[in-house]
């Protein structure tokens, strides 16, 4: 791995690189970080800009440096600010895993540590991560790279406390089957809400922000015109229902990377890997490409267990090489087809999912991971993230197979 100096490293970070900083010749020094600034335009969130135009780059005090490929895998707020931490950090430390992605703002809507009092989080504060400072020290030594994981339109605790930014059915707020509710997409003020708080995280020195539930609640075509709810600035648009919340959603993520574009992270959605087979997902809003053209990075979350039959596979999750084969070959194809395309870095499968009943799964271990690794590998895609709701995570893989 090129270890770059902190003048180079908060460039990079400024610049919002989108390739990985082993790609960058030995002339990466500060020196080279110097002439390329003074000679070259940097480009910003996809927006060519003079290297000469003033500009704010917050500085947290911490330096990451990029991996050569990120390897990560998810962290809830609990384990983070819990003794499990410790146990996580040996695996990525005597293994090829590089990187982590910490609950910052869960999927009820908490945010996982307690901001000051004067911070307007400081409601939904929770002492789960009790020295986030302690937390990303850790990490700065041992070079983990941080991701903060905010659940955005999923929120529970907001669409209680604000009933007028969620959506109501006969006079309440709506839950879905799992009594979870969900915030409106089309409001500025929830993206607001959500970007002030990714704004925090970078500034704690997460280096890279991921969005997570970016969208509209699923099956929301079935029960679109029967809730009551704002549809804010979107009312007058001469679209339907579905382009009306393809716009929100995508312009969500455009407005999200531009507020945080001075703090110098990386921005990254998690999608639906089903998203990426349809021109969009019609109820949640989501369009693969559209969204992909506004971050730095898309997770496809690409879990065999999660697929019906699909490309030609019967019982995907008995196949988890062929599975996330047949999608990254597809993915490979949309992706291609953007002028700047971002990382991809699919989410897999690290759980066994009993649940799909007897013939249908198979106890997932160090094979099934390595096989979901090397169908990517072999599509030319080098950085994934992996998933246990748990957190417990198999020993013994093999990371780069």
């Amino acid at each position: 791995m090129l270890k770059w100096s902190k003048i180079a490293t908060s460039l990079c970070a400024a610049a919002m690189c989108t390739v990985p900083l082993q790609t960058v010749s030995a002339e990466s020094g500060e020196n080279a970080a110097k002439k390329n600034h003074e000679t070259r335009v940097i480009s910003l969130s996809k927006k060519e800009i003079p290297s000469s135009a003033p500009r704010f780059v917050y500085d947290s005090g911490y330096t990451f440096d990029y991996p050569d490929a990120v390897r990560g895998i998810y962290v809830t707020g609990h384990s983070a600010g819990g003794d499990r931490f410790n146990k996580l950090t040996q695996l990525v430390d005597a293994t090829d895993l590089n990187a982590m992605v910490i609950d910052i703002k869960d999927d009820h809507g908490y945010v996982t540590y307690e901001p000051e009092a004067s911070s307007p989080y400081a409601e939904v504060g929770q002492p789960y991560i009790k020295d986030p400072k302690g937390m990303l020290e850790t990490m700065e030594e041992k070079q983990i790279y941080p991701i903060a994981r905010i659940v955005v339109f999923k929120d529970t605790i907001l669409a209680n406390k604000k009933p007028e930014l969620s959506y109501k059915d006969g006079g309440t707020v709506w839950k879905n089957g799992r009594g979870e509710s969900f915030v409106n997409p089309f409001l500025k003020e929830v993206w607001d809400y959500n970007v002030g708080i990714a704004i925090e995280a970078a500034k704690m020195g997460f280096q890279e922000i991921q969005f997570d539930y970016v969208r509209f609640p699923e099956g929301f075509e079935k029960r679109d015109k029967e809730l009551e709810y704002s549809t804010g600035d979107y009312t007058d648009e001469e679209k339907n229902n579905v382009q009306k919340r393809v716009q929100a959603v995508t312009d969500f993520v455009d407005y999200a990377h531009a507020k945080l574009e001075p703090y110098g992270v990386k921005v990254s959605v998690d999608i639906f890997g089903y998203t990426a087979t349809l021109p969009e997902a019609p109820g949640i809003g989501q369009n693969f490409s559209k969204i992909s053209e506004n971050v730095d990075v898309i997770s496809s979350m690409i879990y065999p267990s999660h697929w019906t039959p699909y490309f030609g596979i019967a019982k995907p999750d008995l196949k988890p090489y062929e599975l996330v084969s047949e999608y990254t070959k597809l993915e490979n194809k949309k992706l291609s087809e953007l002028k700047n395309p971002p990382i991809s870095r699919p989410w897999l499968q690290d759980f066994t999912a009993s649940w799909l009943g007897s013939g249908n799964y198979k106890v997932y271990g160090k094979a099934e991971i390595e096989a979901q690794i090397k169908a990517l590998n072999d599509h030319g895609v080098k950085e994934f993230l992996l998933w246990d709701a748990g957190n417990s995570y198999t020993e013994g893989v093999d990371y780069t197979p």
